[in-house]
Parts: structure tokens; C-alpha cells; sequence
């Protein structure tokens, strides 16, 4: 569903080509095409209205009596050829062999000039031409380097995120950090941005699992939260394809040289913090960057700031927030869970699967691309976030458990089982908020006999412990099948470790101490 708003804004505000747009979205170049055309005829124009979401775009330009027509399945041009190399195969053989799999497929002239025009490809290697402000290619070093604990001498590599703009041969940000996980790896993007005072038109990663999350030769996944980056700054996402060093031979010959002037410099350097380290890259990505070209006049600085920096886009008023994205299901009592914590959503959402964007200070829920709820973050364990315009009207009318049903269904099993539940029910300020409970009670069936949970059951009523996880404790230590004390003992437990009431009786000694 957002694939619609993104292509539009690439079109028209990035001024991109539609094979660009296709990569970036995961798309084929001629559904970029459809989409633009249905677009102007609908006479949609950009800026988008704020009011018109994604659900309601997408109903403007393809109405449900709309019908879509699929393209023909291409031939898979490197079989044919080597198939071809076999003895008698001939392409008629295998244009019969596809249309026999593919009976809407290409007709055999078409097959034949497809292939003959792939054939005439191969083996050319195109040189890239990089307008000014066009690209900026980025990756991770090979190499690492090790940075040494002053407390304990313990070793941890740190590892080098490079970015270079393409037209400016090579001019080159360069940073450390402790790992290639996400949050680093957007930090990195943002401070390479601000060190070039400006955002290029697109970004080209390698296929690497934190930036694009299924890689593809043809159509890569981009990650939630990278293509979000790509979007505050205004630039677009176009990973480099699988296994085809060529689409990002600048950033490959910078972290080259980034290693040989860089790391390699500093090899005899101990470095005791991660905040040293960067210190002194930045010192020799300075003279790198300064440096006199041997076989024409400036350096890759004057070269940025004369080609690359003019073009670059103004970088935006706030940098980005990262922000997590994950997708949960809703839950029968209208919350989703993220962290062991539990957040409110509107009810009709129920079993719905929704998506989770996660700051550090708050929880937006989204649905088909549309947020629907938004909620401080919470960082302890188990709390709920509820608000009471997520709450049904009447529960009765739409959700499948009550609190009533519950309580019927723990009858079934004994008295004992009905009252915890009740219990569990009533000790929360909403009774939903204990449907998981209950559920995990449920559950307990599965594994044990009814009389089981029955006697586990009344001993956690004795021992007041009104919760699932008791219960299934009780069952899982065989205290259920112990006999119960009439009273809970009276006396206190008299033990050599324990002072007592007699010990504070000493002088100078206080309780309060």
C-alpha cells in the first residue's frame, strides 16, 4: 500500500526514471509506468492532500471494478544459453519447452529476439558516468581494527563504515563503530550526510542484511527503517545487485583506500576508546581528502565542493529519529505486545496484522499504512498502555472472550479454577487486561489433566498467588499433588542467620539501621 504514495513522490519530487523508482520499491520498471499514467489521467498531482491515505489512493486510481493485466513470463535467458551449448538443442526445442510451461508466454519470434538481444550484452562492461549529486555508494570495510579496554585490556574490533559521492572521484566520509547493527548503520548514514553538508538523489548500499532485509538480484526487500531514513532526507534506496561488484566499484576502491591511508596509518596506534579512534580517522580522512591527485590538478575536496556539493539537496531542518519497525498481530483484547509491554489498539483491529514503529520515546501502531494509535514508550515489564477510545462500546457484540465466558469455561473445569479466574479478572483496572492470563490457563489443558489444574488451582488460592504463571508452576514442581496445611504457621522460623526481635533490643542498635 505505501509503494503508490513513494513512486509518486520519486516521480515528481525526486525526479527519478521509472527503472530507478522500480529498484527502489521492489516493482517492475513498467508497473512504475502504469501507476504514473493512471495518476495524471486521474489528475492526481503532487503534493499529495494530507487528508488522502493510502487506502483511499489506492481506491481513487484502480476502482474495484478495475481489472489489472498480468506481463508475460519472461524466459530465463541464462538457462537458454546454456542449454544452447548442448549438442542438438535448438532454440525452437526450447521455445517449446517454455510455452509448454507457460502457455500465455512469448511467441517464438519474440523468444528468439529477446534472446539474441540479451546474447549481444554479454561480456560488454559499461563505464558508469556519475552526474554531480547523483550517488553515493556506501559499505563496510573488510578490515577492523582493535580497540583495547584500559580497565581490563580485553580486545573489541570496531568496524569502518565508508561513503563516497560518485563524481567527485572518490571524496570520502569515513567512521567507526563497535558493530554493524542497524542503529548503527542509520547513525552512520545521517553523520555522512551532515559531513557533506547535503543529501544525493540516491543512496547505493550493498545487499547487506541489516539495510535490506531479503536480498534479490532483481527486486531487494529494503529495511522498514532504512527506507524511512531515505525519506526524511529525501533520497532514495537502490542496493547494488547481487553478486555484481561493477554497480559499486567506487565505494569498493574507497574502502581500498580507506584501509591503505586509514587503518593501515594508524596500525601502530593503541586506541583506548572508540571516541579516540574516530578522532584520529578524522585527522587522516583530512589529508586524504586534501590530498593533490597525481595525474590532474586539486584534490578530491576541491572536486566535491566544486561538482558534488552545488548539486547535493539541503539537508532537512531535524535529523532523523531512528525509529524500529516491527510487525505484531492484535491480540483478542485489543493490544499488541512489544517488549514484554503491552499498548492499546482500536478494537475493530482484533487478529488484524499491524505494523509497530518504535522510537525511544514512543509506540506508533499502523494499519494498511495509516497510524491508528500512538503511545508512550514503557520500559518495564508487563505494563499496559490503554486508551479508552480503543475500548468497544458493548464487548459483548464484539469480542469472542468475556469476561463471563471465561469464567464459565474455568467452571467446567472446578470451582477452584473459576474463582482464580475471577480473581485474575477482577485485580486488573480492565478486565482485558487479564484475557492473556486466562488464555495461559486455557492452554494448561493441553499439557495436564483437569483435576490436576483443579488441585493446582486451590493451592495457589491458599497461597493468594492469583496468576498464570504460579499456576503453572504449582503444576510443574507436582505441588499439587502435595497435601495443603490447614493454616498458614503462626510462629516465627527461629535460624541461626535470622537476628530476631531480641537483637535489636541492644543498645544502640535501631530497626531503622
Amino acid at each position: 500500500m505505501r509503494n503508490i504514495r513513494e513512486i509518486l513522490r520519486m516521480k515528481w519530487d525526486a525526479k527519478l526514471s521509472a527503472r530507478q523508482i522500480a529498484k527502489s520499491c521492489n516493482i517492475s520498471h513498467n508497473t512504475v509506468t502504469k501507476i504514473i499514467r493512471q495518476a495524471e489521467a486521474t489528475g492526481i498531482t503532487w503534493p499529495l492532500p494530507d487528508n488522502l491515505d493510502e487506502a483511499a489512493l489506492q481506491s481513487l486510481l484502480y476502482p474495484a471494478n478495475s481489472k489489472q493485466q498480468g506481463n508475460r513470463p519472461e524466459p530465463d535467458m541464462n538457462h537458454i544459453h546454456r542449454e544452447l551449448k548442448r549438442k542438438g538443442v535448438t532454440l525452437t526445442l526450447l521455445w517449446q519447452e517454455y510455452i509448454a510451461q507457460h502457455p500465455d508466454g512469448l511467441r517464438y519470434s519474440q523468444f528468439c529476439d529477446r534472446y539474441h538481444k540479451w546474447r549481444e550484452k554479454q561480456g560488454i562492461s559499461m563505464r558508469q558516468i556519475h552526474k554531480a549529486g547523483e550517488k553515493m555508494f556506501v559499505d563496510w570495510a573488510g578490515q577492523t581494527f582493535p580497540i583495547v579496554d584500559p580497565k581490563t585490556g580485553a580486545v573489541r574490533d570496531a568496524y569502518l563504515f565508508v561513503a563516497v559521492l560518485g563524481a567527485s572521484d572518490y571524496y570520502t566520509y569515513a567512521e567507526a563503530f563497535l558493530t554493524q547493527d542497524l542503529p548503527h548503520w542509520i547513525a552512520a548514514h545521517c553523520h555522512a550526510f551532515t559531513f557533506f553538508g547535503g543529501v544525493p538523489e540516491i543512496v547505493v548500499p550493498d545487499n547487506l542484511k541489516t539495510g535490506v532485509t531479503k536480498p534479490c538480484y532483481y527486486e531487494p526487500d529494503i529495511n522498514p527503517t532504512y527506507q524511512e531514513m531515505a525519506v526524511h532526507y529525501g533520497t532514495v534506496i537502490i542496493p547494488a545487485r547481487v553478486r555484481k561488484p561493477k554497480d559499486k566499484a567506487k565505494v569498493e576502491n574507497a574502502v581500498q583506500v580507506a584501509e591503505r591511508w586509514i587503518l593501515a596509518a594508524l596500525r601502530n596506534y593503541t586506541f583506548f576508546s572508540l571516541g579516540e579512534f574516530n578522532a584520529a580517522i578524522a585527522v587522516k580522512l583530512d589529508e586524504l581528502n586534501n590530498k593533490p591527485f597525481q595525474k590532474m590538478e586539486g584534490s578530491r575536496k576541491i572536486l566535491f565542493e566544486t561538482i558534488d556539493k552545488p548539486a547535493l539537496k539541503p539537508l532537512p531542518e531535524q535529523p532523523y529519529e531512528f525509529a524500529l519497525w516491527k510487525k505484531a498481530r492484535v491480540n483478542i483484547d485489543y493490544h499488541i505486545e512489544f517488549d514484554s509491554n503491552y499498548y492499546s489498539v482500536p478494537y475493530q483491529l482484533i487478529r488484524q496484522e499491524v505494523e509497530i514503529r518504535i522510537t525511544a520515546n514512543v509506540i506508533e501502531v499502523f494499519f494498511k499504512g495509516k497510524r491508528v494509535a500512538s503511545h508512550t514508550r514503557s520500559y518495564g515489564k508487563r505494563q499496559y498502555r490503554t486508551d479508552v477510545h480503543h475500548l468497544p462500546p458493548a464487548h459483548q457484540k464484539y469480542l469472542e472472550w468475556t469476561p463471563s465466558r471465561l469464567i464459565q469455561w474455568a467452571g467446567t473445569i472446578g470451582v477452584h479454577t473459576a474463582k482464580l479466574v475471577r480473581e485474575m479478572l477482577n485485580r486488573k483496572v480492565l478486565p482485558e487486561q487479564a484475557y492473556r492470563s486466562c488464555l495461559g490457563v486455557m492452554r494448561l489443558v493441553k499439557s495436564y489433566p483437569p483435576d490436576r489444574i483443579e488441585a493446582a488451582a486451590k493451592r495457589a488460592l491458599f497461597c493468594r498467588t492469583f496468576s498464570y504463571k504460579s499456576l503453572k508452576s504449582i503444576l510443574e514442581n507436582n505441588l499439587d499433588q502435595a497435601e495443603l496445611p490447614e493454616t498458614f504457621p503462626e510462629k516465627s522460623i527461629n535460624h541461626e542467620n535470622i537476628r530476631g526481635a531480641a537483637y535489636y533490643n541492644i543498645k544502640g542498635v535501631h530497626p531503622e539501621c
